[in-house]
């Protein structure tokens, strides 16, 4: 052991030569003997993981799963931060994954559902892309289903008063960038907030 560091009054984490670690209660570290300088045998990490660091994260990964739903990758990320080493959170999410409790495809397809009528295409890419999807796994997922980008965006325009006459240039550049941050397109922002020139369409003719 090269170190062993408390987290809180009853958890340390264990520093291994090896280069990873893993966190156990102080009454198990004196259980199993582990020390700093002392070899951690290959036979003594292997009783320790399947005995107690697997089924704990198992345990873990279920608890995670209990406010709302995750994807593969958080549910990997949560426990990585938790100090449960690589091997026991393959195993936590390869039994989500046989007995049904990380989908990422269902998962995928509930977001887009919920979030279809509220964000723009792009920002639910990006938040798809973040949470492990693929990006042709999100494409054939999007391509199902239909998201109205200038109702968003109309949406948007009525709730902050939009008016193209009365609206001065700050105000306008001001509801312009608000709009792109949510990953609406210049193009499609223009277009309804009556100040694309080629297609001169304003909000109230829309």
């Amino acid at each position: 052991m090269t170190d062993i560091v408390s987290l809180d009054k009853r958890r340390c984490k264990v520093c291994t030569d090896a280069g990873f670690a893993f966190a156990l209660y102080k009454g198990e570290v004196r259980r199993y003997e582990i020390e700093v300088g002392k070899e951690l045998t290959e036979g003594r990490y292997r009783e320790i993981l399947d005995t107690i660091l697997g089924p704990r994260a198992r345990e873990r990964a279920l608890y995670l799963l209990q406010s709302h739903d995750r994807t593969e990758q958080e549910i990997r990320r949560k426990l990585l931060e938790g100090y449960y080493p690589e091997e026991a959170v393959g195993r936590a999410v390869s039994f989500l994954r046989e007995y049904g409790y990380v989908d990422d495809q269902e998962y995928g397809r509930r977001y887009i559902e919920i979030y279809g009528q509220r964000r723009s295409r792009r920002r639910i890419q990006e938040d798809l892309l973040r949470k492990g999807l693929g990006a042709e796994q999100i494409a054939e997922l999007m391509g199902d289903c239909q998201i109205s980008e200038q109702e968003q965006i109309r949406a948007f325009l009525e709730k902050k008063g939009y008016c193209p006459g009365a609206c001065d240039a700050a105000q306008r550049r001001k509801l312009r960038a608000a709009l792109m941050r949510k990953g609406y397109s210049y193009e499609n922002v223009s277009r309804m907030m009556g100040t694309d020139s080629g297609d001169g369409a304003a909000l109230g003719e829309l």
